[in-house]
């Protein structure tokens, strides 16, 4: 007598392994895409980081620019940069307070000079970074950074790590 369990022919134990491996492969090859859009997107982030810092960097050398005779040359807070109160007239570096691309939010690590004074700005953001070479000119030194919030924007090159010891500015 035949066992009702059991096929004719044995393929159903067949079939029943071919659909797991091919189960299990539709998932490996979803876990790598995945994997593969995250490394995009954060390739993304750090390339949308560099310009915003690049345009805080664009702010503080025209704020410092536009100095008057016997001011500071370096703004008190980052709102300077929207209103420059050493003049007048209404006078911007900076059109706004860009949201930091890898934290989402506005707020930024700021270094200061010694009286206050803003010297760069940095993400607080401490995840690895990608990229290790091939930054914009005044941004070499970012190749030996391991972290985003090493990569301080400034006029002037402000070590790596030298971001512990600043304050937070939230906009």
């Amino acid at each position: 007598m035949a066992n009702p369990m059991r096929s004719g022919n044995g393929q159903a134990g067949f079939t029943y392994v071919g659909l797991l491996i091919a189960v299990a492969l539709i998932a490996l090859t979803g876990m790598t895409v995945l994997e593969v859009g995250t490394q995009l997107q954060r390739r993304a982030q750090e390339a949308e980081l560099l310009a915003i810092g690049q345009e805080f960097r664009a702010a503080l050398k025209s704020y410092a620019e536009a100095t008057p005779l016997g001011q500071p040359d370096a703004p008190q807070e980052l709102a300077e940069l929207l209103r420059d109160p050493r003049h007048p007239g209404t006078k911007r570096h900076l059109r706004r307070i860009y949201p930091d691309p890898l934290t989402g939010n506005k707020t930024w690590g700021v270094v200061r000079a010694p009286d206050g004074r803003v010297l760069g700005i940095h993400s607080l953001d401490t995840t690895p970074t990608l990229r290790r070479s091939g930054f914009p000119v005044g941004l070499e030194a970012f190749a030996q950074a391991h972290r985003h919030d090493e990569w301080v924007f400034a006029l002037q090159p402000v070590p790596i790590g030298a971001a512990a010891s600043v304050t937070v500015a939230r906009h």
